[in-house]
């Protein structure tokens, strides 16, 4: 058995971070497998920012429907056997939001839900959009047992965020219909790996940059590992990386033992 390192980081815009600490960051991290969200730029764009990271395998998936919108990307270190974009659903696929890449044991996931949208305008796309991702999900684990990470966009639980009375049904990221999509997902067969290790601690992933909501810690905790059940007794450790800055979110982490 070997230890794995992943981690997952929405970067807000992958040429813009590359101008701050990232390259530093991700040294100090020295993750196995590294997984970008809202990259904020075309596939060619997101590989060529990426090439600074020459130990990694990149792949890079990119919005169709709006330029230097959405964008995912995974860089690994060990060549994955296959790896697929989108999940095959049109309505779903516009925006580079989904990569998969195949391991000898296990399928990896990285994924950018989107946002319900001010006053809630994109709640009912969100809705149907995590039905086909559990599905997708489901799917994949047939095969082999997966590990999903990225920017979920919502808190699962009150301890997740800051203000969950304030925010509960108002703000996106916090409604019910929201949280029992993520219920949903965890009911059939999936471990959120941080409260898995961390059943208490408040601790956020996301922060509101206009209300300089860092500096104040008044955040959110959306962005996760989730991995299928069958992989939890090899499960080590999952973090929150709230060290590294150059995003309005952080890094996050899990530590896993893999064949």
């Amino acid at each position: 058995m070997s230890k794995l390192h992943l981690v997952s980081w929405n970067v807000n815009g992958v040429r813009a971070i590359m101008k701050k600490d990232f390259l530093t960051s991700v040294k100090a991290m020295s993750p196995d497998i590294l997984c970008l969200q809202e990259t904020k730029a075309a596939k060619e764009e997101t590989l060529s920012a990426l090439e600074l990271l020459p130990d990694y395998h990149v792949f890079a998936n990119s919005s169709k429907a709006r330029k230097g919108y959405s964008g995912t990307a995974i860089l690994t270190k060990e060549e994955p056997l296959s790896v697929s974009y989108d999940m095959g659903i049109d309505e779903f696929d516009q925006e580079g939001r989904v990569i998969a890449a195949e391991f000898s044991t296990f399928f990896l996931v990285t994924v950018y839900t989107p946002n319900s949208g001010s006053e809630l305008a994109r709640l009912d796309f969100r809705q149907s959009w995590d039905d086909a991702f559990r599905d997708y999900l489901l799917w994949l684990n047939k095969r082999k047992p997966v590990i999903a990470c990225g920017d979920f966009n919502v808190a699962h639980q009150p301890i997740d965020l800051s203000r969950p009375k304030e925010n509960y049904n108002k703000s996106a990221g916090y409604t019910a219909q929201e949280i029992d999509g993520f219920s949903k997902l965890l009911e059939a067969g999936f471990v959120d790996t941080f409260r898995h290790f961390h059943p208490d601690e408040v601790k956020f992933s996301y922060w509101n940059q206009i209300f300089n909501g860092r500096e104040k810690n008044i955040g959110w905790r959306i962005d996760h590992f989730l991995t299928s059940t069958k992989l939890q007794d090899r499960l080590k450790d999952a973090m929150i990386y709230n060290e590294y800055y150059g995003s309005d979110h952080c890094p996050v982490g899990l530590q896993l033992e893999v064949k």
